[in-house]
């Protein structure tokens, strides 16, 4: 059976490229177009779509006011369709905090070599958002509760050795899982290096939202930075990010090779990075995505001596990236997102603790 996706777009050649695009698809169908929420609101009870495209910006009902009542109403998988200006991106992080699965940015009206590239994508994101898991899709907080103690605060530990880093790799639904996992850990945890699956433009607001709401500072990294306790750094959305070393120090590295798996950044090779330079100081972290992009590169992080960590399927908006690893033997751990974070500190106490005994 098709997947049935209503496309709705104030603008009616993004309809009709959309359209055109979907309907190329062998295993997807548009039953519907719409021009504004308004009307979409009846098409959703007259069609029963199974995913939605959804503007940011149209006439008549903001895309957010839109998608925040349908999520609350009759929760159901959206793809946003994004403007590529940073207006466009801000309002993106918005929509994915309020339960949109995934997004793409807007298609060029005209046809190009990389028009098949750019159709490939947006399905693969339609069948992720058709596999995704409704109960997850909530809307979500986004403040901790002014004068709120973390949760993990009484966690840190100053015994906690510089070298220890934690790797993370995401795709579908990771930006809400990865800003979980951030939100929970103290000022002084180890260095994050992260790869999220995202285009160029929209890391940089990620990485500023992020930034806004941990204790930890976290940026897109720019290439050569320092890797200290209490830093993260997001892989930019055209460009690998990879672990390398200056003298003793760890530092970032960026990469404009050819995509990986598809991907560009990729996670395995972000993963591959971290079993080359870090070895046994080093702790991957899966998250729930779409495909198999960090699997070989978990295990070779495994197999260096790194202790590696995976979202479980029933947190997952997307259980594909986190299957894989398991199946490739790259993971020591599968866990519910909401325990991760205090569970991968424990472990790097109780591994930090060790080693000074030794």
């Amino acid at each position: 059976m098709k997947i049935k996706v209503l496309v709705i777009d104030d603008s009616a050649l993004i309809r009709s490229l959309l359209t055109e695009i979907i309907n190329s698809q062998p295993d997807m169908e548009v039953v519907a177009t719409a021009p504004d929420p308004l009307i979409a609101r009846d098409l959703i009870k007259q069609t029963n779509p199974d995913v939605l495209t959804l503007d940011v910006e149209m006439p008549k009902m903001d895309g957010l006011d839109f998608l925040e009542r349908l999520m609350r109403l009759r929760p159901m998988p959206v793809v946003m369709v994004s403007t590529l200006t940073e207006r466009g991106s801000e309002i993106t992080m918005r929509a994915l905090e309020l339960g949109a699965i995934d997004f793409v940015t807007k298609p060029k009206l005209a046809i190009s070599d990389g028009i098949r590239e750019y159709a490939d994508l947006i399905a693969d994101k339609i069948r992720a958002a058709k596999q995704a898991r409704i109960s997850t899709l909530a809307p979500r907080s986004t403040v901790p509760t002014p004068g709120a103690p973390q949760q993990n605060a009484s966690l840190r530990n100053p015994l906690i050795s510089s070298e220890k880093l934690i790797i993370i790799g995401a795709s579908t639904g990771g930006t809400e899982a990865i800003k979980s996992f951030l939100m929970e850990m103290p000022p002084d945890c180890p260095g994050i290096l992260i790869t999220q699956h995202m285009p160029a433009g929209f890391t940089r607001s990620f990485a500023n939202r992020l930034d806004s709401l941990c204790q930890i500072s976290v940026a897109e990294a720019q290439g050569g930075e320092r890797i200290l306790p209490g830093h993260a750094f997001i892989a930019p959305g055209d460009k690998h990010l990879l672990l390398a070393r200056s003298g003793a120090n760890y530092v970032t590295e960026l990469s404009d090779a050819a995509p990986v798996s598809r991907h560009k950044p990729s996670v395995d090779v972000l993963f591959d990075s971290a079993a080359a330079q870090a070895g046994k100081n080093a702790i991957g972290v899966i998250l729930t995505g779409m495909g198999k992009d960090g699997a070989l590169g978990m295990r070779a992080m495994k197999e260096a001596g790194a202790y590696n960590f995976a979202q479980n399927e029933e947190s997952c908006v997307v259980y594909g990236m986190p299957r894989e690893a398991v199946a490739h033997g790259g993971v020591d751990e599968e866990l519910h997102l909401r325990d991760m974070p205090s569970r991968v500190l424990a472990y790097l106490m109780a591994n930090s603790s060790q080693s000074l005994r030794v």
